[in-house]
């Protein structure tokens, strides 16, 4: 059956707002077509169409209006639209010239697609009369040309496979004439077309046959039973055989329509005219309408909308009281004047219609939702105009049939996480009626926010001879973006530090940004250092940035002083001074080493024990000098506890012992002064060189000499 799928039309119009694509596409389908049968591919032809799909996703695109759900469907993998059971266009559409199913969809990228299916009518249905037997009366004074309506018949099937014409068996007396009513259809009138002769034949049987525009057409018959009856002088008759006219919806009950008047001359009950509703009229307009049998005052009984029907047509006749009274009949149309009794309704085409979600990386122009707004009202009643209340980044797109809601600002979750935004919708109608829907708009994260650091330069001072494992400092980033792309974690970049990897130095904790030492410090060989650290946050793709941390470590007094002159052996040295030394003679000068800074590095000196009464140091400088003279019968040597202290918090310090003698060699040369023994011992080292070098040559020169003599001599 998929051959007699008639997607013959096709129209791609492509409306571009921005960002936002809205794209038209038309189908269509015959009727009765079995459940599963393919309409279009609606995929492959929006693609066509320039629609936006990503072949990455399952799902193309989401369906978010259908109006006959259970009739059709998009296939959201495939994109196929097709049927999900029969579709009867007469059960679907009734009467109406377009039967029209409207499907609207949403790609990922939040562009539109409207789609019509049409159903295309099948001439399925033959038509039908109402009853299988017509009855009428018709008095014999009827003169020719008299017209009595016929009850029509009825045909679901639409435009023309409905009921076209009307035939009558062939004869000379009677003969039919079609006619057309306001809604389309049609309807027969029997014609007298010859005088009747009560006393010749008093009854006669036909039969009529309506026929639809089918080829070939379907049919249906009724019989007709004439009954010629003897004649009543006069007859009813309308002044006008139509009449017009028009009542405001929503009219209250007992409303006066139309009063309509048939005369009839005859006195008595002859002249006596009752009104009624002729055969035609149906259920639904008989429960609006009623006429009153005596006066022919036509009023209101139901409530009208013009929503649900605009015209109506009442088929009326009077008849007098009399014996075989003919009846008179006459049409009489009554329009439904519309008013401004319905307010504008707004629907939110969305998976959620109370809350709609949108990244905020959405560009403007990014369609986030929807709206259908429509109103049951005609004219400038049903003229609806929309417009998006407050001041927000967001703006209302029309279009013929819905109206859609844009972005048309920056997004930015951080300062605004959600928006309430307000549609409101007035008719031109007089009074105005409007409506207002309101819904919330959650903008959702993306990561588009670097971490943070508190500050971008950090710096701790620490103590050397620190606990390797030490806390020192904490880092601290923060993302405003929310989950995974607002989770900050740390790490060390590479660098070294003295030729080695900071990370023998320090270390930090991941999630907390704790620093801690890795080693004990020492001020002596690194006095401070750098590195940075880089915070990222765990997006797709992740975003990064860094700081930097100076770690200064401070001087500690944990070196001792280190005496260095007068040289030392196993902590003792020795000087020798001449015995006739005067009052401040220069003993020695005691110097010490200490590694550490400042006032942990600053040495003074002093004497602890010992000959102090002959001897005094310089605290400053170091000097040890004499403080009296000496004589034959002093004593040949002197000891002296000389201490090197620093003047660190908890001091340290460092102590020798001094043994000064008295040198009587000394004493003969007192001319000479103080004797420098480094002096001497260079002297007497260059002396030794000296003889060995004039030892060697005279070696050399005797070799030589001895090797012309012998030759065979081994000087070596």
């Amino acid at each position: 059956m998929e051959s007699l799928l008639l997607p013959v039309l096709l129209l791609l119009a492509v409306l571009w707002t921005q960002a936002a694509a809205l794209i038209n596409l038309k189908y269509s389908v015959e009727e009765e077509q079995r459940a599963g049968t393919v309409i279009a591919n609606v995929a492959k032809d929006a693609r066509e169409a320039g629609f936006a799909l990503d072949p990455r996703q399952a799902s193309a695109f989401r369906v978010v209006s259908n109006s006959a759900p259970h009739l059709v469907d998009i296939n959201p993998s495939s994109g196929l639209l097709v049927t999900k059971q029969k579709i009867d266009r007469d059960l679907l559409c009734r009467q109406s010239p377009k039967c029209i199913i409207s499907l609207e969809v949403m790609s990922s990228s939040m562009e539109i697609c409207v789609i019509k299916v049409e159903i295309k009518d099948l001439n399925d249905n033959a038509p039908s009369f109402p009853a299988a037997q017509i009855e009428l009366e018709i008095s014999e004074a009827a003169s020719p040309g008299t017209r009595i309506p016929l009850d029509s018949a009825y045909d679901p099937d639409s435009g023309s496979f409905g009921v076209q014409t009307y035939e009558l068996t062939p004869n000379e007396l009677f003969g039919l004439e079609i006619k057309t009513r306001g809604d389309g259809s049609r309807f027969a009138e029997l014609v007298v077309e010859k005088s009747l002769d009560r006393e010749t034949q008093s009854h006669y049987s036909f039969r009529i046959t309506a026929l639809d525009g089918g080829d070939p057409p379907h049919l249906g018959t009724v019989g007709l039973s004439i009954k010629v009856t003897d004649s009543n002088d006069n007859n009813p008759v309308f002044g006008e055989s139509t009449y017009s006219v028009s009542v405001p919806e929503n009219s209250p009950p007992n409303t006066p329509v139309i009063r309509l008047n048939a005369t009839d001359p005859d006195e008595g009950t002859n002249g006596q005219v009752v009104y009624s509703f002729y055969g035609y009229v149906n259920d639904r307009t008989r429960e609006l309408f009623q006429i009153d049998p005596h006066s022919g005052l036509v009023t209101v009984t139901g409530a009208l909308d013009y929503e649900e029907g605009h015209v109506y047509e009442l088929d009326v006749q009077a008849k007098d009281l009399g014996p075989n009274s003919i009846p008179a009949h006459c049409k009489v149309t009554v329009s439904v004047l519309d008013t401004n009794d319905n307010p504008p309704v707004i629907n939110l085409l969305s998976v959620n219609s109370e809350l709609v979600e949108v990244s905020e990386s959405a560009p403007p122009g990014y369609v986030i939702a929807l709206v259908r707004v429509s109103d049951r009202d005609s004219g400038l009643n049903g003229r609806v105009q929309c417009r998006l209340l407050g001041n927000v980044p967001f703006r209302l797109q029309e279009y013929e049939s819905f109206s859609t809601i844009l972005v048309d600002g920056r997004l930015d979750r951080e300062q605004h996480d959600q928006y309430n935004l307000t549609i409101q919708a007035r008719d031109g109608g007089v009074p105005m009626l409007q409506s207002a829907k309101s819904f919330t708009v959650r903008i959702t994260d993306e990561n588009d926010n670097h971490p943070h650091f508190s500050k971008p330069y950090y710096q701790v001072i620490v103590q050397e001879n620190n606990t390797p494992g030490a806390y020192l400092l904490s880092v601290s980033a923060r993302d405003p973006d929310l989950g995974l792309n607002g989770s900050v974690s740390y790490q060390i970049v590479p660098s070294q530090v003295r030729d080695m990897p900071v990370f023998t130095y320090v270390s930090i904790n991941p999630n907390s940004g704790d620093i801690y030492a890795l080693r004990s410090f020492n001020h002596e060989q690194t006095k401070a250092f750098e590195f940075k650290v880089l915070a990222k946050d765990g997006g797709l793709p992740s975003l990064q940035s860094n700081a930097t941390v100076r770690v200064i470590i401070l001087d500690v007094n944990d070196n001792t002083p280190v005496i260095t002159a007068p040289p030392l052996i196993n902590g003792t040295a020795e000087v020798y001074i001449p015995r006739n030394s005067g009052i401040g003679y220069l003993v020695t000068v005691v110097k010490a080493d200490d590694y550490d800074e400042g006032e942990n590095g600053r040495v003074t000196y002093d004497m602890t024990e010992g000959d102090r009464g002959f001897f005094e140091i310089d605290q400053i400088n170091g000097e040890v000098r004499t403080t009296r003279t000496f004589s034959e019968s002093s004593k040949a040597s002197y000891e002296l506890i000389v201490v090197a202290h620093d003047h660190g918090k908890t001091s340290l310090s460092a102590s020798a012992l001094v043994l000064i003698y008295l040198s009587p060699a000394l004493d003969a040369q007192e001319s000479m002064g103080s004797v420098n023994l480094s002096l001497i011992f260079i002297i007497a080292l260059g002396s030794i060189a000296g003889i060995l070098f004039v030892t060697m040559i005279f070696v050399a020169i005797k070799c030589k000499r001895d090797n012309k003599e012998i030759r065979t001599y081994n000087c070596r």
